[in-house]
């Protein structure tokens, strides 16, 4: 007994032993050099001209070539170009943040009654429900444009261009946000703690109100961020939708005046702040999200599976 244990063992270690002289050496991780200088040539690739465009914003003369030192004349300062005295600029501003307010609004109740809705419907038309609301992220944005802009101008005359028509088309883009965020959190947190609450005697719709919105808070406020900040740098909804320079947003302004050969530092302001808006808006849905699910873990890539159909 004791020969037989132990001859296996030794001969495992004699050809551990005789593995060096065969030649069989583990290889040293190489650093992947080369990809790190594309990731670096792409990041400035991409950040450079958005950092001189917003250094320039802050220049205090006109040019776009030359600095002539920090000022905020394209922001405050200037009575007749700057974002705050320029009619245009001003509006563009005020404009997009009414529309992203009033798309957040309407877009995230409906998806998340959307997902609710998809989550407790069962057969094989909630499927089918759910795949077309993932499936939105793929519709070109220009052909739901012109579909939109035919549908008012043909048929839901009733529906005036501007600010109605494009908030129409803005929350008919953007609901799939939060149907396809809230739907991944109902799939993560499962029904147990429903159940446990009905069991406690509680009504459905204290269940909703008191059980299951309270856990939905996460996935609602992250939706409600990500729809307000594709509002900000919308462009071609906007301006199909647009009916005149009131109506028209940051994004639209700034791509009409470049394209009519109006560039200068009071457009590159009103880019830097869309711009500002987009950041901020990250920052604190990021911080908003980590805060209101600390220490939970969640499958978060495996819900978005089940969504789309592949999980």
């Amino acid at each position: 007994m004791g020969a037989t244990s132990v001859g296996p063992v030794r001969a495992d270690q004699s050809a551990s032993a005789r593995m060096p002289r065969l030649g069989l050496r583990v290889r040293r991780r190489r650093h992947p050099y080369l990809l790190e200088a594309f990731t670096w040539v792409y990041l400035a690739w991409s950040m450079v001209p958005i950092g001189i465009a917003v250094l320039f914003s802050f220049n205090a003369g006109k040019s776009l070539a030359s600095w002539q030192g920090f000022s905020l004349r394209w922001y405050l300062t200037d009575p007749n170009q700057s974002v705050l005295h320029d009619p245009a600029l001003h509006a563009a501003v005020v404009q997009t943040l009414r529309l992203g307010v009033l798309t957040t609004v309407i877009a995230v109740p409906l998806g998340v009654g959307l997902a609710i809705g998809i989550d407790r419907w069962r057969g094989r038309s909630a499927a089918g429900l759910s795949f077309i609301m993932v499936s939105t992220f793929v519709v070109t944005e220009l052909l739901l444009a012109v579909a939109l802009s035919f549908v008012f101008s043909q048929l839901f005359t009733f529906v005036s261009f501007g600010t109605t028509a494009e908030v129409l088309g803005l929350v008919v883009w953007n609901m799939a946000w939060p149907g396809v965020i809230v739907r991944a959190r109902l799939l993560t947190i499962g029904r147990v703690y429903e159940e446990a609450a009905a069991d406690l005697g509680a009504s459905r719709p204290s269940v909703i109100r008191r059980v299951l919105l309270p856990m939905l808070a996460p996935a609602i406020f992250a939706s409600a961020v990500l729809v307000f900040a594709s509002v900000i740098d919308d462009f071609v909804l906007v301006n199909q939708l647009s009916s005149s320079a009131g109506s028209q947003s940051m994004a639209v302004v700034i791509y009409s005046n470049v394209h009519g050969g109006l560039a200068g530092p009071a457009l590159n302001a009103l880019a830097t702040l869309m711009l500002a808006f987009s950041l901020v808006l990250v920052v604190v849905g990021w911080a908003g999200y980590r805060l209101m699910t600390r220490g939970e873990r969640t499958s978060g890539a495996s819900a978005l599976g089940q969504i789309a159909g592949v999980g």
